[in-house]
């Protein structure tokens, strides 16, 4: 006998997944509140990770479905969200999502559809990374210093070369420039 449980996901305390069970109850699918997982947890992290999430895929097995109101109620991004079908349904799990209609995502048509939705986010991802390179390039071209910026002068560096040929210790030394001792190793291996 097939059963239906919901999954039902908020960022913050303040909200409520009330909005999202309703939803769900409208589109007409009956689901006991036993079986109604809902949790507050951010959605920057990834489904596997989710305390309520993990315990749900306990508990469902082969000829379950799940449904969601959205596809970010699954996973952080796209990649996350493919990933998370595609292990419910390697283990016999339909997932149904109501904005795309209550579309069946491991069904054939369901699956195009996640992989639309992969393509456009490999795609996104590959833009923002051109993006990146893009501007990176740019900078160094006009004479920007990229990365962190030097925890020591050069005149600083300079004087720390010094000192440590007069034999005075690293940890004095990062003491006495008030940083680490990695920045005065840098430093000594810079002027060396």
């Amino acid at each position: 006998m097939t059963r239906t449980f919901a999954y039902c996901r908020v960022s913050t305390l303040d909200q409520t997944t009330d909005n999202q069970v309703r939803e769900i109850e409208a589109a007409g699918f009956a689901v006991e509140p036993k079986r109604i997982v809902t949790e507050t947890v951010s959605g920057s992290l990834p489904a596997m990770e989710r305390k309520g999430f993990t315990k749900l895929l306990d508990r469902l097995e082969a000829g379950d479905v799940l449904i969601v109101t959205k596809l970010d109620r699954l996973g952080r991004n796209a990649m996350d969200v493919r990933a998370t079908v595609e292990k419910l349904a390697a283990e016999g799990i339909r997932v149904h999502c109501l904005a795309l209609g209550g579309a069946d995502l491991t069904s054939p048509a369901g699956k195009m559809t996640m992989n639309v939705i992969a393509a456009v986010a490999e795609f996104e991802r590959d833009l923002l990374i051109e993006r990146t390179q893009a501007g990176l390039s740019r900078a160094k071209a006009d004479g920007k210093r990229l990365g962190r910026p030097m925890a020591l002068t050069e005149q600083q560096q300079s004087e720390i070369a010094e000192k440590r040929k007069a034999g005075m210790s690293l940890r004095t030394l990062a003491k006495e420039y008030g940083t680490s001792l990695a920045s005065i190793q840098r430093a000594e291996a810079r002027a060396a």
